[in-house]
């Protein structure tokens, strides 16, 4: 079985990798970076807070007590959101990075809602057996997937944790990377980037990341892959740029 890495330093918003043959590699950059991440991705927050917003309306209706499973966690920024808006929620971060489940962990405590965190870390194959969740989010994770049906085996292996009905948020990089568009958006953000006061030389690299080890597919590409992993009509909420995103439901 292959390892699983849920993170890459490609793009701004809680960035994952999954099934990867560099995953430590991986672990080990994000481990070095954790201290200062939230610091350098600070002035692309306008885009995750937008995302965020939105994200507390696609999941209005769960229950008050609802369980959620948050899918490569990272430094913990969707988890500290809900948290405040929902007192009574509980979370589970699944984070293969320790240094960075540790700054997960202290936001946590710090904001007050530690009690109402369980910390795994290492990856989701390697979670235990626990009682089906109400909800998982899955941001900008499935997109380093290059196989297909790779793919679509991750969002099984979500759907395997949850309730029927429950909702997945997710969201990846997407756009017909052989249009004129795409190289318009790729272009636009690029400058985004630099704008948000990335290295040059960060942002090249970002650029040859995206040629090299994304799997950038049309929006209803992803779509089709989010189905066939076991849910129902997924529906696009959210857009900027390159980044989409969807809510689906685990079928069932």
């Amino acid at each position: 079985m292959k390892k699983r890495a849920d993170r890459t330093p490609c793009p701004p918003i809680a960035p994952h990798k999954e099934r990867t043959v560099n995953s430590d590699e991986i672990k080990a950059l994000f481990d070095q970076q954790a201290a200062s991440y939230d610091e350098r991705w600070a002035k692309t927050a306008p885009i995750r807070e937008a995302l965020h917003f939105l994200l507390e309306a696609v999941f209005a209706g769960l229950p008050k007590n609802a369980r959620l499973l948050c899918i490569g966690a990272g430094t913990g920024e969707e988890i500290s959101y809900l948290a405040r808006r929902f007192p009574g929620w509980h979370f589970t971060a699944v984070e293969p990075s320790g240094a960075m489940l540790d700054v997960c962990r202290r936001k946590a405590r710090e904001e007050g809602f530690e009690a109402r965190c369980q910390f795994h870390e290492g990856y989701l194959q390697s979670l235990p057996e626990l009682s089906p969740f109400d909800a998982a989010t899955a941001f900008l994770v499935s997109q380093f997937i290059v196989a297909r049906e790779e793919r679509i085996g991750f969002f099984r292996d979500i759907a395997a944790r949850l309730r029927p009905g429950a909702i997945l948020a997710s969201s990846d990089l997407a756009s017909d990377v052989s249009s004129r568009e795409y190289t318009a958006l790729l272009y636009t953000w690029m400058n985004m980037m630099l704008a948000a006061d990335i290295p040059a030389a960060g942002v090249e690299q970002m650029r040859a990341a995206y040629a090299r080890d994304v799997a950038v597919l049309p929006p209803d590409q992803v779509e089709k892959i989010i189905a066939a992993g076991g849910f129902d009509l997924p529906v696009r909420f959210y857009q900027a740029g390159l980044i989409h995103a969807w809510f689906s439901r685990r079928a069932g």
